[in-house]
């Protein structure tokens, strides 16, 4: 479905949702019953139906929606993680969540790819829109869910307040580092190996040149380095997920 089609909604939500399935089913053939009568036949709920609005597109929502790093589970687990580094930081000063939330995020955007892990991940893929649409939409849905935790729990400690937005820099870096090599391997678990492998080298080398393992979220000097990396990974992923020639 184009994010310009006229016709939208015509029929509602439901119909334009199941008009678009049978559309990609009879097109593709390849999604298994089970995966197309537990993921995409079910009813949508308000936030469903709010990312469709947004979106112009009933399955892009649904893709989203389903997305294993946007679950309840994972987001709990995000938000306890965290919620452990906010006190950490209060306890101790050290800005414990600047340092945990890029390596929460990472995991999180690695999951956001699809193969392997997520159960609509072949419909996502013969939809109407791009494979890049869809990850780019899961990923930026990710980032910020995770960079809102971030922020809101370094709010915690004024200790954690003066770098809150400094620490966003890194993050990006280390989720587009993420994002790469899960694209590449086609493995969401290779990239969140690199992701934290990343970034816990990092916090080390920093340790050992500078004597501080938080220089790696306060140093001003990183920031074009970071920015740098993640522009060059970003380009690997959008490489990774492109259309070849002759197909659609």
């Amino acid at each position: 479905m184009n994010a310009g089609d006229a016709s939208w909604p015509p029929g509602g939500f439901e119909a334009r949702l199941e008009a678009e399935l049978v559309k990609v089913v009879t097109a593709r053939g390849v999604a298994s019953p089970v995966v197309t009568t537990a993921v995409w036949r079910r009813q949508p709920g308000p936030v469903e139906r709010a990312a469709a609005g947004l979106l112009r597109s009933p399955g892009l929502a649904r893709a989203l929606v389903t997305t294993p790093s946007l679950l309840l589970p994972w987001l709990i687990a995000s938000a306890v993680v965290l919620g452990a580094g906010a006190a950490a930081t209060v306890g101790t000063g050290r800005p414990w969540v600047a340092l945990l939330a890029p390596a929460v995020a990472a995991a999180g955007i690695a999951y956001a790819y699809g193969p392997g892990i997520d159960p609509a991940w072949e419909l996502s893929r013969s939809m109407a829109v791009s494979d890049r649409l869809v990850l780019l939409v899961r990923a930026l849905a990710v980032f910020a869910l995770d960079a809102g935790f971030g922020v809101a729990l370094s709010a915690a400690s004024g200790t954690a307040v003066g770098i809150t937005f400094g620490w966003l820099v890194p993050m990006t870096a280390v989720c587009a580092l993420a994002l790469a090599v899960a694209t590449v391997s086609r493995s969401a678990n290779a990239g969140v190996a690199a992701g934290l492998a990343g970034w816990a080298l990092l916090i080390v080398s920093e340790q050992a040149a500078t004597g501080r393992y938080t220089n790696a979220v306060t140093s001003s000097g990183l920031v074009l380095p970071y920015l740098a990396f993640a522009a060059a990974c970003m380009a690997v992923a959008l490489y990774a997920t492109r259309i070849p020639k002759g197909t659609s």
